[in-house]
């Protein structure tokens, strides 16, 4: 019988088949690895858990417990299926999305880095009621944030990459992008979307507009964003960059108008129990022959 080889968080109590742990630097542990048929590697784990899929000689199917899927392309064997966690982090990705959005356009950033000083920075700041929001994805985290946003009385425009009921259609982004007030993105990482917020992209969103990426950092232009924030005339809010992690001295810590976090739309109370349940059903199919889910590539 093949076995499994999965993180100790991810394990299922009665996984039913042989099953050995992998640690967060790629070490294994209580399985002979000619025997692994579905491989789990940890959550944001380094090359080396990627690297391992090489020493696995009959592997089947390879889980991985992030949406985004391009960091594991390159390591994958041929013919071996490769699913991503489609769901497990659409709540908290859109949650994040949603906080980076309030939190910029009122200031929270500004307020916490006056509290030291005791600095009373009280002004009127833009409220989310009344804008126009377009999120570029429509998948669950692009679906998660739309549903989250209208409670807030905004008028949200879903894009996805071919028009459909409720959807627009990204070539239409020419014509929708002037009429923003903000953009939020939530596009998987391709070679359709690899820097597709470029200066031309920039350039069309009107003055004041706020720029929110929980995609993936390579989405964007970075030198192109630079321009456009340290000349004050966008601003941004980032869970992701490119490069990542962003350098000390990168010039975007430091901008008045924007606001990053480290990578941690997923990273919650949310992200294990889901894991879990993603991963138990995943290994229940492939041990009864079924088809698993969320296939992306082979």
């Amino acid at each position: 019988m093949l076995g499994a080889l999965l993180p100790p968080d991810v394990r299922p109590a009665d996984p039913q088949v042989p099953v050995g742990s992998v640690s967060l630097a790629g070490a294994v542990d209580g399985i002979d690895l000619s025997g692994v048929g579905f491989y789990v590697p940890p959550y944001m784990g380094p090359r080396a858990t990627f690297e391992l899929m090489a020493h696995l000689p009959r592997l089947q199917v390879v889980q991985l417990l992030t949406a985004g899927f391009e960091s594991a392309l390159p390591y994958l064997p041929p013919g071996v299926l490769l699913c991503n966690a489609r769901g497990v982090h659409d709540a908290s990705t859109s949650e994040l999305a949603v906080a980076l959005t309030l939190a910029s356009l009122r200031g929270i950033d500004d307020f916490a880095r006056a509290m030291p000083q005791g600095a009373w920075l009280s002004r009127r700041r833009p409220a989310l009621a009344d804008k126009r929001v377009v999120v570029i994805g429509a998948g669950g985290v692009g679906q998660g944030i739309r549903q989250r946003l209208e409670p807030f009385e905004t008028e949200v425009v879903l894009v996805g990459r071919a028009a459909r009921d409720g959807v627009e259609g990204v070539d239409g982004l020419p014509a929708l992008l002037p009429t923003a007030d903000i953009v939020i993105l939530a596009v998987p990482h391709t070679p359709e979307t690899t820097r597709m917020v470029d200066a031309r992209f920039l350039g069309m969103l009107p003055d004041g507009c706020l720029l929110v990426n929980v995609a993936r950092g390579g989405v964007v232009d970075t030198e192109a964003l630079l321009g456009e924030t340290a000349s004050g005339r966008l601003r941004a809010a980032l869970d992701v960059t490119e490069p990542e992690p962003l350098p000390p001295d990168h010039p975007l810590w430091r901008l008045p108008n924007v606001l990053i976090s480290p990578h941690v739309g997923g990273n919650t109370s949310a992200f294990l129990p889901r894991a879990r349940r993603l991963v138990l059903e995943q290994l229940a199919r492939w041990r009864g022959d079924e088809p698993v889910l969320h296939v992306v590539s082979g």
